[in-house]
């Protein structure tokens, strides 16, 4: 089943420069997608469309199997939980618990119910201890878990991560990564798109779409993808530390299975 089918998708914020010209991409139930690209290549307004705040594109966008417009957002939205890059404009709640239960609330869920489900998703994003705590008082990778677990607590079919790290520092990217891995165990039809600048962060994706001045510049595999040095670098792209080190490997002669995605491993293949 495929949770997102995008054909031919165009967008023009005006009529001398569009920002999207007739992209086409699937996301399948339970993968973790990517889509990259430089400022201003169009992937934010890629997201936009996804998160119903642009409705003038031409093209078809489907979540569910069902087509995006006025009479479907509602039910599609309700499916879909959004994880942005500023996660102070998502607290509403004067405590990280009241910030869990918001979207609880909004659904009706009845407050007996509430707090085993706000506690069962501060733990799953490591946050337990902080149930208590003001989100101004969090470093910026605890305000993004608390936005991950309010996320989560919704039960979505699909999260959408917009540029969600990329404010952190590398020790608030590496605590994201490792729950979206998490999160990915323990629901594996759990579907993920995110959208990032960050090479590094799509080269753990099933599946990477590259945008370059509007158009889908490059698709597949991370491993497929990133094998394209040149072609990244022309549109100032960087290469991810293992990609690159597969790409040496076989420029030397070894064999490496796409699966591989890991520094781990790849060692443990090579050892074999």
């Amino acid at each position: 089943m495929n949770v997102v089918e995008v054909k031919n998708l165009a967008f023009a914020y005006d009529s001398d420069s569009p920002a999207l010209n007739g992209v086409t991409f699937r996301v399948k139930e339970g993968d973790y997608v990517a889509i990259i690209g430089h400022n201003g290549s169009g992937k934010s307004t890629i997201a936009k469309v996804l998160m119903g705040l642009l409705s003038d594109y031409t093209g078809t966008v489907k979540l569910f199997d069902m087509l995006l417009e006025k009479e479907s957002i509602e039910k599609i939205r309700s499916r879909v939980g959004i994880v942005f890059q500023n996660p102070d404009n998502q607290f509403v709640g004067s405590t990280v618990a009241d910030d869990i239960a918001f979207g609880l609330e909004n659904r009706c869920i009845p407050h007996e119910k509430m707090q085993s489900i706000i506690e069962k998703y501060a733990s799953e994003t490591g946050m337990s201890e902080f149930l208590n705590r003001e989100p101004e008082s969090l470093s910026g990778g605890q305000k993004q878990r608390v936005a991950i677990a309010g996320v989560l607590a919704m039960k979505p079919d699909l999260v959408i991560f917009d540029e969600a790290t990329a404010m952190l520092d590398p020790k608030g990217k590496a605590e994201i990564a490792a729950i979206v891995s998490k999160m990915r165990k323990e629901n594996p039809k759990l579907t993920i798109l995110s959208i990032t600048h960050d090479v590094e962060e799509a080269a753990s994706a099933d599946e990477v779409l590259v945008i370059n001045d509007g158009k889908a510049f490059l698709q597949g595999t991370p491993n497929e993808v990133f094998s394209h040095e040149k072609e990244l670098h022309s549109i100032q792209l960087d290469i991810p530390f293992v990609p690159g080190l597969i790409n040496e490997l076989k420029r030397q002669g070894f064999s490496v299975p796409e699966n591989i995605k890991t520094l781990e491993a790849l060692e443990d293949y090579l050892c074999q």
